[in-house]
């Protein structure tokens, strides 16, 4: 997991940490927040590859959050959070853009799992949008 940035944004502070602890364990570079203002303000002056963002926060919600993420910051992947089972606001992040959603409590493995896939989504982003400022410079 060497090398991904990775931002967990839950509300609920001893899980928070918990995961905090887990992820650093497994050589993730990993900062955490309690809010989506709180998120949001971290990410305008830090490079983050990953989001995982819990849906249900008091203040501005999870899915809020997201829509301000993927306008800032669109190739920054977000994984959603939640403890509550609710198809309609899965479809709703789905469509903003979110990467995947995944239910409370949450399989380490899993969850590292995800986080893989998400930042080499992230990668592919970046490398294409390498090769396209490179054609354009070269003229074709």
């Amino acid at each position: 997991m060497d090398g991904i940035k990775l931002l967990l944004v839950d509300d609920e502070v001893e899980f928070l940490q918990t995961l905090m602890r887990r992820m650093k364990k497994r050589n993730v570079d990993v900062a955490g927040a309690n809010s989506g203002e709180e998120a949001l303000a971290y990410l305008s002056e830090n490079s983050i590859d990953v989001v995982v963002l819990d849906v249900k926060m008091p203040g501005m919600d999870g899915i809020e959050t997201l829509r301000e993420i993927k306008k800032a910051m669109p190739i920054t992947e977000v994984i959603m959070l939640t403890g509550h089972a609710n198809l309609e606001v899965a479809v709703e992040g789905m469509e903003i853009g979110a990467f995947d959603y995944l239910m409370k409590p949450i399989n380490i493995d899993d969850l590292l799992y995800k986080i893989q896939d998400a930042y080499k989504k992230k990668t592919l982003h970046e490398q294409k949008i390498q090769s396209m400022q490179a054609m354009v410079q070269s003229g074709n």
